[in-house]
């Protein structure tokens, strides 16, 4: 993007990659088959939510900089949320398959998709992941709707298709969870996942990005992994040495 980036700017760029990073060291899978889900949401237990890769407000990171312009934010964050999410899934990619997951599932929910001419079509998860990765790329890669060059401007509908990208990848996340969290642990990228979730949800908040109505299946996790950790408490002072007693007791003598 062309715009000026400022401390805010960087820092949420470089949470962003620190994370990619991590992922893509990542290529060691785990053995056996995806057992099926089970009702008990592991993901909720204290044990996992408590681990984060990074430990600050990230409220901080996601408020539009005073200097950039909001849609050059809206995309930046886009098309890099986009990509983690991706690179996020491809890690348990060869046990989400048309027999694990014969249905795009999260928690009681099914999605479905719907093509160009609004056709609904019930498909596997993988087939549903791979649609919406694919309707991603070609968005977040396309000239007239996510303008790189200088004074190229953006499209009227812009905000309606960050907002529908964002609701697909939110899909994702949640399938994530649902369905896949077991491998993530055995991975050991729970706080990656944790991290990039608690991330995405404050950004699409922050600017209305996706319907709370879209979001309140998840929203037991969300109320964990987005309310800011309390301060630490401070040290405690070392107690002050009282006086000795010959100095309570000393006279001048005149």
């Amino acid at each position: 993007m062309h715009s000026q980036k400022n401390s805010k700017g960087l820092s949420c760029k470089m949470v962003l990659q620190a994370v990619g990073k991590v992922l893509r060291k990542s290529k060691t899978k785990p053995n056996g088959k995806k057992p099926p889900a089970e009702e008990k949401k592991q993901y909720l237990e204290p044990e996992f939510t408590k681990i984060r890769v990074v430990d600050f407000d990230l409220k901080e990171l996601v408020v539009l900089p005073r200097e950039i312009d909001l849609n050059e934010w809206l995309a930046s964050n886009t098309t890099t949320f986009f990509n983690l999410i991706n690179l996020q899934y491809s890690t348990i990619s060869e046990f989400c398959t048309g027999d694990t997951c014969q249905a795009m599932t999260a928690c009681n929910t099914i999605y479905y998709w719907y093509d160009e001419k609004g056709k609904k079509t019930k498909c596997t998860a993988p087939q549903y992941v791979d649609f919406v990765m694919s309707l991603c790329q070609k968005l977040v890669t396309d000239e007239e709707i996510f303008p790189t060059k200088y004074g190229k401007e953006f499209p009227n509908s812009f905000e309606s298709l960050v907002k529908k990208i964002c609701r697909y990848l939110f899909h994702v996340l949640a399938h994530l969870y649902w369905a896949h969290f077991k491998e993530t642990v055995v991975l050991d990228l729970q706080g990656h996942l944790n991290t990039l979730y608690a991330h995405f949800i404050v950004f699409v908040r922050e600017f209305n990005l996706v319907d709370p109505k879209e979001t309140c299946i998840m929203d037991d996790l969300s109320e964990i992994l987005c309310t800011p950790a309390p301060p630490p408490l401070p040290a405690p002072s070392p107690p002050t040495p009282s006086p000795s007693h010959s100095s309570q007791n000393h006279v001048t003598e005149r």
